[in-house]
């Protein structure tokens, strides 16, 4: 690679691995920007600040803030240690969220962040502070029905399975949802009815999850995200773009 001399100054070797780690559209990855602090031994807010300055956009927030990123498992874990660090507000420092992350990793603790409503604060790299416009978002709720009308399949049941695979009981999914024990059974055997699978197998003293009902909760929130991209996104087109003309808040 050679590297351009500018007004008779050799780029510094933060400057050299920006332009390294830029993908084809020219634009820095919140990943890669991360990766050069590291190898450098720099402050996030230092490459952020010097891609800044060198007109390079930094895209793909890891914790799921901007750009497209691939959601992960759902853990009620993860979002409760969120909790445990989050402010009255359900927001959450940008550096408090990728310590935590150190426990598992970014992709589920943006999938936990996503699902739990949450916001988060001052990027360590300066992409964003606190929000002093408020935030507006379309809030959508699926479900699934038969022909009949039956709810079959939503968020609930999505819940409840997801926490049975998460613990390996369906006692403790029970606890955390507040529901007992026979009604989460009751959930079980109408999908089981209407899907026409087991959706759960007892072995080893613990109920997994079957390959089907693995299937509909990721296919749901699919689903589920697909159309609340989709409606914030008309949202914005609808009611904010004309920002000039009208503030919300």
């Amino acid at each position: 690679m050679n590297i351009p001399v500018v007004n008779g100054k050799t780029p510094n070797g933060l400057e050299i691995l920006i332009e390294q780690y830029r993908d084809d559209a020219g634009k820095l990855s919140c990943s890669n920007a991360f990766k050069i602090a590291s190898k450098l031994k720099l402050k996030p807010i230092e490459v952020g600040e010097k891609a800044k300055a060198l007109g390079v956009r930094i895209t793909a927030c890891d914790l799921g803030q901007f750009g497209k990123q691939p959601m992960g498992v759902f853990r009620h874990e993860v979002l409760k240690d969120l909790e445990q660090v989050c402010d009255s507000e359900r927001r959450v420092y940008c550096g408090a969220a990728r310590e935590l992350a150190k426990k598992s990793n970014l992709k589920t603790v943006r999938t936990a962040i996503r699902r739990g409503d949450m916001d988060v604060l001052y990027c360590e790299l300066g992409c964003f502070t606190a929000k002093k416009r408020t935030r507006l978002y379309v809030k959508t709720k699926t479900w699934i029905e038969n022909q009949d009308k039956t709810r079959l399949f939503g968020k609930g049941k999505t819940e409840l399975l997801e926490l049975i695979a998460e613990y390996g009981s369906i006692e403790k999914a029970s606890e955390i949802l507040g529901m007992s024990v026979l009604r989460a059974w009751e959930h079980i055997a109408e999908l089981r009815k209407n899907l026409d699978d087991a959706l759960v197998e007892e072995g080893a003293g613990q109920i997994s999850l079957t390959p089907v009902a693995q299937e509909f909760i990721a296919n749901y929130h699919t689903l589920q995200d697909e159309i609340e991209d989709f409606a914030n996104t008309r949202f914005k087109e609808l009611f904010l773009k004309p920002r000039n003309k009208r503030e919300f808040g």
